[in-house]
């Protein structure tokens, strides 16, 4: 969950003076990258899981309330859908054993919140799109009790002027009309940070872009939505459009979505930070008491908050964020392209393949976007999100490869040496890269196994609504085991 607000509607005045701090703390963050140290003494990770929540017949129960009630844990915050929570994993370094350790403790966390849960009913669910959502879910009662939720509804519709059209190809498309944001409820995530030195963010984020296209094949989770199978990572899409504060002419004139890949490689955090606002109107204009040049005068260390919230309403797919603690700033690289689940060690598998093949990709002589195009790599990624494990990627030297031939041929090796230099126990590195190993060879991710089992009750008689519901009972049962998804039977 983003930062709270005080207000849901704003006036010209607000935006206005809003826009003036941001640019205020753009100078001043400006002048922090060439002056002031930033936290670097240790590469911190961290983890956020977004996770749904259904009854006991696997159907979305808007019940969050209850169910952080229960937990009673400020690790498990609300989240945008009256039906998801949010787990945060604390931060921690990469070296020895420490992704075994947290393996062990996120399970505990989880189980423990599983039970809770169930007191009141409720199951856990780490899955990208929830398969048994209807569009009837999502008329009402569907929104967290949330001032920041119900400002971004009002802001996005306020500046669009009209409906979100949902218009998505794929095996069967789906056209449908939202008059609010519920659609992007729909759309759980995990996503990985990584605290970044300033003179590394530029290498880190470029990176990372090349990275995404095979990230996501290898990790695609969300085929169906409103019972509609369409894309491998169907969520890539319903988050761009169920944000989409452009109507039809602004599209046509080049205006940028809010959900936004990225248009070009990066010499500079501070790229991004000109971007937000060069290119996006505030939707959040909560303007702070700090004067944040007074503060840096001071020797203090500027919240630059305006910055911050408005960065936090520009959906990238890698997207930077400044934050301060215990007074320190430092800079996180936040990967936003995975999908929750299927599994704990499913999941920890990717952010250690993210992790070790960016060690590898940033550190090279010759960077591979210095020989990509920023054009290649964002038809990648859009290949990725519709095909998944049958995507057709590009890549430097090899022209056209598939992603199970890139990640065993190409990817896995580079992982496996970014996690050496990062001080990763061999013992770590074989278990999670294993696990990408038998994903890739096997070309079974949590898509194509929800899938091709829809399939097989679909042909045992099973009509498409109660097929998924089966197919999500098996789904939670195998997710329970914590045995990686290439290995469930269906």
């Amino acid at each position: 969950m983003g930062e709270e607000v005080r207000r849901t509607t704003y006036n010209r005045t607000h935006q206005l003076e809003y826009q003036r701090k941001m640019r205020r703390c753009l100078d001043v963050f400006e002048t922090m990258l060439a002056q002031c140290p930033f936290d670097t003494d240790r590469a911190l990770t961290g983890m956020e899981i977004e996770c749904n929540l259904v009854d006991a017949d696997y159907q979305p129960t808007m019940s969050n309330r209850y169910v952080l009630d229960a937990i009673n844990d400020p690790a498990y915050q609300s989240e945008l859908g009256a039906y998801n929570i949010e787990f945060n994993v604390p931060p921690r370094p990469l070296p020895g054993h420490t992704s075994l350790d947290l393996e062990a403790e996120v399970r505990a966390s989880l189980n423990d919140a599983e039970t809770k849960a169930n007191s009141g009913g409720a199951h856990i669910v780490m899955i990208g799109i929830l398969p048994t959502l209807m569009p009837e879910h999502l008329i009402d009662g569907w929104m967290s009790d949330s001032a920041r939720y119900a400002a971004l509804n009002e802001s996005i519709f306020r500046t669009r002027g009209e409906d979100i059209p949902i218009n998505i190809a794929g095996p069967e498309p789906l056209a449908w009309h939202t008059a609010t944001i519920a659609p992007e409820s729909a759309c759980t995530s995990m996503q990985l940070h990584l605290q970044v030195a300033p003179m590394d963010f530029a290498a880190h984020w470029n990176a990372a872009q090349v990275l995404a296209g095979p990230q996501l094949a290898l990790g695609a989770n969300s085929p169906y939505f409103f019972a509609h199978q369409l894309w491998a990572e169907t969520r890539i899409e319903l988050f761009t459009q169920s944000t989409d504060t452009r109507p039809a002419e602004l599209k046509t004139q080049g205006v940028r979505p809010r959900v936004w890949f990225g248009e070009r490689w990066i010499t500079s955090i501070l790229d991004l930070f000109q971007e937000n606002i060069r290119y996006f109107p505030s939707l959040l204009p909560e303007v702070s008491d700090e004067d944040p040049v007074a503060e840096l005068a001071a020797g203090r260390t500027p919240h630059l908050s305006e910055l911050r919230l408005h960065n936090g309403t520009v959906y990238r797919w890698n997207r930077p964020v400044y934050d301060v603690v215990d007074g320190r700033p430092h800079l996180r690289l936040e990967n936003r392209v995975l999908p929750a689940g299927p599994t704990i060690v499913d999941m920890l598998a990717n952010s250690a393949f993210y992790y070790g093949a960016l060690r590898s990709m940033s550190e090279q002589e010759r960077p591979l976007w210095t020989r990509m195009s920023f054009a290649a790599a964002q038809a990648n990624f859009g290949e990725a999100a519709q095909n998944g494990m049958d995507a057709q990627l590009h890549w430097p030297g090899l022209g056209g490869v598939t992603a199970p031939q890139l990640v065993l041929g190409t990817l896995l090796p580079m992982a496996d040496e970014g996690l050496r230099r990062w001080g990763v126990d061999a013992d770590v590195r074989d278990r999670f890269l294993g696990v990408i190993e038998g994903r890739a060879k096997t070309g079974r991710n949590g898509a194509r196994w929800q899938v091709s089992t829809v399939r097989a009750l679909q042909d045992g008689g099973m009509a498409r609504p109660a097929a998924l519901a089966e197919m999500l009972r098996r789904y939670c049962e195998h997710m329970h085991t914590n045995e990686p998804v290439h290995m469930w039977d269906a």
